[in-house]
Parts: C-alpha cells; structure tokens; sequence
C-alpha cells in the first residue's frame, strides 16, 4: 500500500512522519506549514521541523493523474510518448550518420598511411640496392690508391659520388624547386600549321617518356633521354585535350571534343580501341588505379566508367538536378571515389560503387578548369576561371586555403608531386607551391603562349610544361 501524504493525498516523494500526529507528510509541504504555524496541521500541537522523521522508501511510482483516465487524456499521453520516441530515433540517426563519416575519414587516413608505407618501403629498398653498389666500388678505390694511381682513384671517387648522390636522392625525395632552371626544349611534336600542345603526361614507370596532344589532333610519344620522338599517332579528327600515359603497359589514352576516346599501342604505333561513352566533346580523362578502367567527363553532362580491355562503357551518370556540363574528372587514389567539375563552378564528389554524388564543394567563380588529389589523398586542389586555386580538406569536406593569383590569371593544369611535397601550377605562367606552407618557391615565364600541361619527373628531380606556343620545356638542376 502506498503511502499518502495528509495535506496533498498524493503520494510523496520524500516523505516523512510526525511524532506529534503519527501522520506521513511530504517534507517539502510540512516544512512550509510548520514555517507558517509551528504546529501539526492535524491536531495543533506544536511541532518543529527537528522533530520530523524521514521514512526511507523506494523511489515511488506516481499513479496516473485524474485527467489520464479519460480516453482523450490518454490518447494525448500516448501521442506524447510516440513525440518523444521519434525525437529521440531523430537523435539517434544523427550520430550514426557522424560516427560512419568519422569512420571512413579514418579508413582514408589508414589507406593513406599504407600507401606512404609502401612507398618509403620500396625507396628504402632502392637506397640500400645503391649503397650494396657502393661497397665494392669503394674497395677498388682503396686497392688503387695503395697502388699509387691517382688519376685512377679520382675517377672512382667520382663513381662513389655519383652513387652516393643516387642513394641520397631516394633518401631525400624533395630537392629544392627554387634553383631549377630551363635546361631543355623541344618545338618540332606538333605541327607548326596548327599551334599549340593542349595535354601532357609523363610515363609513370619511365618519366623520360613524355606523351603530348595536341591542336594538330595528333598524339606525339617523345623520349627525353634520346631526344627523339617515339611515335606520332593519329586518328582523331578534332584536337586532343586529354592524354594519359599507362603506368606498366605500352599503352597511351587520348581524348577529344570529337566525342572519341582512343586507346593507342605506342609499340605498334596504332589505335586498339576506340570508346565511345559520349555525344558531346571529352573534357576530362582519368585512369583508375587498376590500370583497367578510365573515367571521362563530357560537355553532354554525363561521367562514364569504361574498360580499356573491350572498349565497353560499363556506367554512365549525370546529375540531373545540377544539369550542367562537366569540364575535368581525376580519381582519388584509392580508386573508390573521384571528383568532376562543372561550366557552373561546382566540385562534385562521387562514390564508384554507388555511383553517387557524396560531396558538393561550391566557392569558384566560373567553371572549374582543373583538379587534382594529392597522394596521400587528404588534399584536393582546384583551379577555375575566377584566377584562384583553392584547397579542399577531404576529412573536414572544406576550403583551409584559397591562393588568390594575379587579375585574369588562366589556370589550366594542376598536379602535385609523387611525395606530396609540390603544387604546380599551369596556366598564364607556371608557379610551384610547397605543400603545407603553401607557399610559392619558383615561377617561371618562358612560354610565350598560356601554359596548358604541367608535369614532375620521378621524385620532382625535374618538371616539364608545355604550351600554346607549341614547345615542351624542361626544368632541372
């Protein structure tokens, strides 16, 4: 039986007893009448708050009120509970969809970091390939100069600084940008009738290969280190302004706004396959980590996911709520996501797997002309019409750092280096920023034409540009 208090006849919540009465109270409600009569409200005689006995009871459950027993009243009480039910299921919903944004920045960081691994791994493996070189070498050296031949042991001291030199730059993959120099360039790729080289890349696995496109709709493979052109490939019928160089096969992509994707054999000297994803002119080329897969961006506002081996569009999306043409596309380097930009200034980034766009980052002015994810993968950098590259933190999915560059600036080519040490930049001249810092180490202003391809050789030990004025130049040491 539940205890009742006499003044209320409710049931208290701390309740207590009077000596004087023999009577349950609740604390809060006898202390306000002993304060006002310093007597038992039940039979007058005096009585202090000292005298009053708490009873220990447990937490009592408070019957309904006499306005629940109504059907009205309870239908209100239990709209009230179903209220506060789906109030807290909102709540709820809210930190499952943080703690899974929480978790796939971390999968990114952990799939950074592996890669990074694996990366200082094989550069430590090649330093101590060259140092195993160096020994023996170096025995030679202390053999001869014993035998009392000095033009002979200088020369192998500067085998061993050659070699030395070699081991260190595995070791130190960053060399200082701010001393290169133009030491190199080349007019004759492309044909002087029709002016201007649009597209440049480097051979991944041989960075003395260049492969350039160009106005003339050829595709020109060129050799540094011979100084010769490889191969000229044509097909296309209109300019070439996308060009990719496969990383372990003798293979090269090309793009055009002749609608046509064209994959070449550089041995052979001729086109393979020739994809057709589009209606409209091919504005972006990107090849998946895989090496089997290219992603393409077009004017008729469709992405498309296409295997190399068959030439067969395996997807092809648009964002039908933006309906705007898409002007680049670059994957991630896991492969699992990729970013487009569009005629109307957006940065769109899209799941593969689920062919969805996943993030919006809006902030240019005009439409974006270039994008690029640094090799770690946490940093995106874009370039548009508005003469500004902007930063993008893909784990916080926001602009930490937009360099404003001079009035009517034209960025047209972004990259960063295989560390993620350097930003170049391509466009009215070509500018080099240091990562972090963001700031600017080296610019150089020898095209006489906009600068439309921008390139690092193998551990940023040069850089290569090309232009409207048809020249491909180097920049070394």
């Amino acid at each position: 039986m539940s205890l009742v208090c006499a003044i209320s006849n409710e049931v208290p919540e701390h309740p207590c007893v009077s000596p004087v009465s023999n009577q349950v109270f609740e604390r809060r409600l006898i202390e306000k009448y002993i304060a006002e009569n310093g007597a038992d409200p039940m039979n007058g005689q005096p009585l202090s708050e000292e005298q009053l006995i708490d009873i220990k009871v447990s937490h009592p459950i408070r019957p309904k009120a006499p306005s629940s027993t109504s059907i009205p009243a309870i239908l209100k009480a239990l709209q009230d509970e179903w209220d506060a039910v789906m109030l807290h299921s909102f709540t709820l919903r809210q930190q499952l969809q943080t703690t899974r944004q929480e978790l796939s920045h971390a999968l990114y960081q952990h799939d950074a970091a592996c890669r990074v691994i694996a990366r200082l791994t094989k550069e430590v493996t090649a330093a101590r390939e060259a140092l195993a070189t160096l020994k023996p070498q170096a025995g030679l050296v202390v053999a001869q100069a014993v035998a009392s031949q000095p033009h002979v042991t200088v020369n192998h001291f500067s085998s061993i600084s050659f070699l030395l030199n070699t081991a260190l730059n595995y070791v130190y993959v960053s060399v200082s940008l701010s001393l290169f120099l133009c030491v190199s360039v080349c007019q004759g790729l492309h044909s002087a009738s029709v002016p201007g080289i649009l597209s440049l890349d480097l051979c991944p696995s041989d960075t003395n290969k260049v492969l350039t496109g160009g106005a003339d709709k050829n595709v020109v493979v060129f050799d540094k280190k011979e100084e010769q052109i490889i191969a000229t490939l044509k097909g296309h019928t209109k300019k070439v302004t996308s060009v990719i160089y496969h990383p372990s096969q003798s293979v090269v992509f090309s793009a055009s706004p002749d609608s046509t994707i064209r994959v070449w054999s550089v041995t052979g000297g001729n086109c393979v396959q020739v994809v057709r994803a589009h209606e409209a002119s091919v504005t972006g080329l990107s090849l998946h980590a895989t090496g089997d897969y290219l992603l393409s961006s077009s004017e008729d506002q469709y992405w498309a996911f296409s295997d190399i081996q068959t030439g067969r569009v395996l997807t092809k999306v648009t964002d039908e709520a933006a309906g705007c043409a898409l002007t680049c596309a670059q994957f991630h380097p896991d492969g699992l996501i990729f970013g487009t930009g569009t005629a109307d200034s957006q940065i769109k980034i899209w799941d593969l797997k689920e062919r969805t766009n996943v993030a919006n980052f809006p902030g240019h002015i005009g439409p974006v002309t270039s994008i690029a994810f640094s090799e770690n993968g946490y940093y995106l950098a874009t370039g548009a019409q508005d003469s500004s590259v902007k930063l993008w933190d893909l784990r916080k999915l926001k602009n930490f750092k937009t360099i404003t560059l001079d009035n009517n600036y034209e960025v047209k080519s972004l990259v960063f280096d295989q560390s993620g040490t350097y930003l170049a930049v391509g466009g009215t001249d070509i500018r080099v920023y240091i990562c972090k810092q963001w700031s600017e180490v080296l610019n150089f202003t020898e095209h006489t034409g906009v600068v439309t391809g921008v390139a690092f050789g193998e551990h940023a030990q040069f850089l290569t540009s090309t232009g409207m004025d048809r020249s491909l130049k180097f920049y070394s040491l």
